[in-house]
């Protein structure tokens, strides 16, 4: 679809917040999703908007979640679907404007480790810029693709920094790269009016959040639950579809190919950006907002909020459980590489070995990656597990739960995993690899909350053996089981409800709309 346009399911004149969204809520199921759904849910009194950033418009289905009635705003906006480009014409552009572009990227070479002088220069020729963004400015899009000025620009830079042989290659991805900035700059002069605005991530959505505080001067919130920048370096070090045109006398195995580099600092700046615009920043755990400040966030501004769950209603779930523990590993996630789930399977192999009546579940969609899925599905029919790996699609938690012996996180990244607080609220203990903060839910953060013991296991990365054994361990010997059950429930009926992760809210949002006491 063309930039500017947008599916409306919703549409209002104004809101107090704009959610802004990227691939995730309402189309997006997984645990970022459930937490939105969760928030506009728990402040009924505020009139949200959302604005879902999406890949392309065939990439979603229908809508995994019913919007609340307090979200009254809902457009969507898709950065890769093909766009009607401006005529080709004839067009010097304007060198001064170009001029300003290169001092722009200069000050943001170094992404979040640019000094504070540079910062602030690309803060404010940022604002200068942005103007000139729209049709008839000088860097519309127009200009940017067809200009002598653009042209020239584009060239310099490759002969003064690319380290690829292949100009077409450089002159193309630099086309690729940018073209979300004018959909998105386009997105934000349309999009309804609103108090404040609310980005779940930096990235295209950040950027957006940028944008529309520039434009409009109104507070911007960010809440990232994990870091955008370290997710996507993930995936561009796993794409497969980056060019590396180097030859093999050419190649230094040290080194990062020059494109694979170039868009890992394209999302760098991107992150800079929401990061120098937003008002207050909100990191899930420590180690993720010392990682936001390392990353360029004015320490001043960052806060950690930890993700709450609805306890009374996952607490009723334990009286449905079996006396003793069902012999079941579940995986609640997306199948996509980042859970790595191929591991998972991997483990069920020696589990099934030692615990013939062990099953091992999967429980999340296989839609985003469906190569991915179906290469799990290849790895659990070779190890003779079909009959014993499951692959259950999208399941409601309350009716999974029960079910259930142990919570399995097999992911190479995460952050603050609802799917472990939502487990331990169950009654479900949890094994999961030593990532993001699932050592601290699992063995506890201060001395206080380790005392309460451990609601499970930690095991490296991409160790199968480690996690079969930590999860036979665990599965084989009941009363380790029910003391890993009664440290979960403890630890998150302490520290992590859905009314302490609503009170920090509430008070970030009456700062940003300006209520009384805030």
């Amino acid at each position: 679809m063309a930039a500017g346009d947008a599916d409306t399911p919703r549409r209002a004149a104004d809101c107090d917040v704009m959610l802004l969204l990227e691939g995730t809520f309402p189309y997006v199921s997984g645990g970022v999703s459930s937490w939105v759904n969760q928030i506009v849910r728990g402040f009924p009194g505020i009139r949200f908007g959302a604005c879902f950033l999406g890949s392309r418009r065939q990439d979603y289905g229908a809508m995994r979640y019913a919007l609340p009635d307090n979200l009254v705003h809902l457009e969507c906006h898709y950065m890769h679907d093909q766009a009607d480009a401006p005529p080709v014409r004839e067009s010097r552009g304007d060198a001064r404007a170009y001029a300003s572009m290169a001092r722009f990227h200069e000050a943001v070479r170094d992404g979040g480790r640019a000094a504070a002088a540079d910062s602030a220069l690309a803060t404010r020729l940022f604002a200068e810029l942005l103007p000139e963004l729209a049709a008839g400015g000088r860097l519309d899009e127009a200009s940017f693709l067809h200009s002598r000025a653009s042209w020239d620009y584009v060239t310099e830079q490759y002969r003064a920094h690319c380290t690829d042989p292949s100009f077409v290659d450089y002159f193309w991805t630099i086309r690729i790269m940018h073209a979300p900035v004018w959909r998105l700059a386009r997105v934000a002069r349309e999009l309804i009016p609103a108090r404040c605005y609310h980005t779940i991530s930096t990235g295209y959505a950040g950027f957006l959040g940028a944008l529309l505080k520039a434009q409009h001067g109104r507070p911007l919130l960010l809440s990232e639950h994990g870091i955008y920048t370290k997710e996507r370096k993930i995936d561009l070090f796993q794409s497969e579809w980056i060019r590396d045109n180097r030859g093999v006398f050419e190649k230094d195995a040290s080194q990062v190919s020059y494109f694979r580099e170039l868009w890992i600092r394209f999302f760098e700046v991107l992150g800079r950006m929401c990061y120098d615009a937003s008002d207050r920043i909100v990191a899930l755990y420590e180690a993720n907002r010392l990682r936001q400040v390392a990353d360029g966030a004015k320490p001043e501004r960052t806060m950690n909020v930890p993700n709450g769950i609805d306890l009374p209603r996952l607490a009723r779930l334990r009286a449905l459980r079996p006396p003793a523990p069902p012999p079941v590993l579940c995986l609640i996630g997306r199948v996509v590489p980042i859970k790595d789930v191929k591991t998972f399977i991997r483990a069920m192999r020696s589990v099934v070995n030692r615990m013939p009546e062990a099953e091992g579940w999967i429980a999340g969609p296989e839609d985003e990656a469906p190569e991915y899925a179906a290469e799990c599905r290849n790895i659990a029919a070779s190890l003779g597990l079909s009959e014993k790996v499951r692959f259950l699609g999208f399941q409601k938690i309350d009716e999974l739960m029960p079910r259930l012996g142990l919570i399995v996180l097999s992911s190479i990244s995460e952050a603050l995993p609802l799917v472990l607080l939502e487990g331990f609220a169950a009654g479900v203990p949890g094994i999961a690899t030593d990532v993001g903060s699932c050592r601290q839910l699992i063995e506890g953060l201060t001395p206080e909350d380790r005392a309460l013991g451990s609601a499970g296991g930690v095991v490296r990365i991409a160790d199968a053996p480690a996690l079969a054994e930590a999860a036979v361990a665990l599965l084989s010997d009941p009363p380790r089981w029910h003391a890993a059950q009664a440290a979960g429930i403890a630890r998150v009926e302490r520290y992590y409800t859905q009314d302490m992760m609503f009170g920090h809210y509430r008070a970030l949002y009456d700062t940003a709309l300006g209520r009384p006491g805030a």
